[in-house]
């Protein structure tokens, strides 16, 4: 009965694929993307998954924003002239806006007329994330950071009064005054949280606000369902021609893709832009194989070894997809871990200090449970990387070094640990282990539960918390509802402060401390080299913290998988699902013609 709902949305989704090319279409250059889920809420204050940023990204604009091409990334202006000006003691930051930017035309405008973009609009969207009736999902980035904004939210959030730290001084320019330096400030202004909106928006939309987005992005929102996100070009949207040198452009990267012929081309360079929502795989590359429905996709779990010819050291397709699609592939920039919830007294923080002490020693014998090894070979094809703690690869303060321990798969360990703890089948606390109700996660907590099995878990005690949607869901971690939470962290920036913050303390529920860890030392340390530039010394605080992390057992951590998008060769794109998902969409160029098969 569980799996039926599931099927109507990819009903929907084919009945709209088959007929979105209509009359209204017609001539209309358009492209069609695919996401594997359905963002919940496209208002900024709540863009916290990959799904929403693709579109938040595309309808509004940040101060900054990622070169298309340039790997490492590389920061660049978009709203702002140029890249601030910092003072030597990295507290304040002065921005410059462009002048002549306007929002869309909508009607909550006088007269229906888009005004123009101020650095009093970047203060106030600013200001709504420490608003409590916005519910942020995103103030963390930037709590305890800036001077007087924590007074204004005590104060009663009065949108009325200043903010001693965040200022227009004028028309055109912003001042951001810091409590402590913040390296990671501009890294935070190119994210979707930081999207810049008008409050006649927030105010004659109300809740609705969620779902009509009102920017002055490259792109502007036509309809929006469970199914599919429509966006079609801001015909107001300022003319900046693309400087491909500027962007990072690689000529034995990018020449096969067909990137050079977009030089000097002002985006967006489609007229309309698909989004589709197809939860499951199969689905998905059914609708991209067809030829003429979603124009991009990852390639199903299932379908691996028909598709590809070579996985390791390199991917590469066999010779019937390589004629008719590109593809790149690479390590995620983020990882999967497992985390415990330290509110939850049953398996986290307890006011007896005796039951504290066995809830560590259950939880470090579930972390020698899990197999990673076996979790790699069934879900990710052996294809993913496992590293220890909360580090991963991709950044440059990795350790390949680092103990192996709490990626150990030691049964025998975690019936010792049991034991000496004085845990039995019969006091062993009933574990949740939560996830979106589709095929994969009951599969993966099934794996799960057959590990915890096997070193004398009861098995009746170990129960799966099904949600309808990742929306659900995400929203119950946020609410620290969830025992134990699967969960995979995308980077907002390439700095391992990034994925440090999320067991930091005061970053706990609704923050994106998961976990709700609470820890006094992790806490000091995060919040010394918080304000260090990148050095030997704050590698060797990110490490330690890395250790404290999993001496803590807290976390079962982690898996970095190896990404393959492919797309229809009619398409010229350079593709990525990581670091603010979608800001490459407005660079997508189509090609005259179909695919040949």
């Amino acid at each position: 009965m569980r799996l039926r709902p599931l099927h109507l949305p990819i009903l929907l989704f084919l009945l709209l694929a088959a007929c979105s090319d209509g009359p209204d279409t017609a001539g209309l250059k358009i492209y069609r993307h695919s996401l594997g889920g359905t963002p919940t809420s496209l208002d900024p204050v709540q863009s916290a998954t990959v799904y929403a940023n693709h579109v938040v990204v595309n309808v509004y604009d940040t101060l900054y924003a990622y070169k298309y091409l340039a790997r490492p990334y590389e920061l660049k202006p978009n709203l702002a002239e140029a890249m601030p000006e910092v003072s030597d003691d990295g507290l304040v930051y002065t921005i410059r806006i462009k002048r002549g930017v306007h929002f869309i035309d909508d009607p909550c405008f006088p007269g229906g007329k888009g005004r123009e973009v101020t650095a009093a609009d970047f203060v106030y969207s600013m200001k709504r994330h420490f608003d409590p009736k916005s519910r942020s999902q995103g103030s963390w980035l930037w709590a305890g950071k800036i001077k007087g904004m924590e007074a204004w939210k005590r104060a009663g959030a009065d949108y009325g009064k200043e903010v001693e730290g965040l200022r227009a001084l004028d028309r055109y320019t912003i001042r951001i005054l810091l409590t402590r330096p913040c390296p990671q400030l501009v890294h935070t202004l190119a994210q979707g949280f930081s999207a810049i909106v008008p409050r006649e928006a927030v105010e004659h939309y109300g809740r609705e606000f969620s779902v009509h987005p009102v920017g002055s992005g490259p792109f502007r929102l036509q309809t929006f369902d469970s199914v599919r996100a429509v966006l079609v070009r801001n015909e107001k949207y300022r003319r900046e021609p693309i400087d491909l040198a500027y962007e990072g452009y690689d000529p034995k990267v990018h020449d096969p893709y067909g990137i050079a012929g977009i030089q000097g081309r002002i985006p967006p360079l489609v007229d309309r832009l698909e989004i589709h929502f197809v939860k499951e795989s199969l689905s998905r590359w059914n609708s991209f194989t067809k030829g003429d429905e979603i124009q991009f996709a990852t390639i199903p779990r299932e379908l691996l070894d028909e598709v590809l010819l070579k996985k390791q050291p390199e991917v590469v397709l066999k010779a019937r997809y390589a004629r008719n699609y590109f593809y790149t592939s690479g390590l995620e920039n983020g990882f999967v871990h497992t985390d415990f919830n330290m509110k939850d007294p049953g398996i986290g923080y307890h006011p007896d200090p005796e039951r504290e002490k066995r809830n560590h020693a259950l939880r470090c014998a579930i972390r020698y449970a899990f197999d990673w090894a076996e979790r790699n070979r069934t879900f990710y094809n052996d294809m993913g990387q496992v590293f220890p703690g909360i580090i991963p690869p991709v950044v440059p303060e990795y350790d390949p070094q680092a103990p192996k321990d709490s990626i150990t798969h030691d049964p025998e360990k975690a019936r010792k640990l049991l034991a000496e703890a004085g845990w039995t089948a019969e006091n062993l606390p009933e574990l949740t282990y939560g996830g979106v109700a589709s095929v994969s996660s009951r599969q993966m907590f099934e794996q799960f539960r057959g590990w915890l099995t096997r070193i004398g878990y009861p098995k009746e005690k170990i129960l799966f918390d099904s949600y309808a949607s990742f929306g659900d869901y995400n929203k119950a971690v946020k609410q620290a509802k969830i025992m134990i939470v699967g969960m995979g962290w995308g980077l907002d920036y390439p700095d391992a402060e990034n994925t440090l913050q999320l067991f930091y303390g005061p970053n706990g529920s609704p923050g994106s401390n998961a976990s709700n860890f609470d820890d006094p030392e992790y806490n000091r340390l995060y919040e010394l080299s918080s304000v260090m530039q990148p050095s030997p010394e704050r590698t060797a605080i990110y490490r330690k913290m890395n250790r404290i992390v999993q001496d803590a057992c807290v976390t079962i951590s982690g898996l970095s998988r190896r990404y393959i998008l492919l797309w229809h060769r009619n398409v010229v794109s350079f593709p990525d699902q990581s670091i603010v998902g979608g800001f490459h969409l407005k660079y997508v160029d189509v090609l005259p013609g179909r695919d040949g098969e």
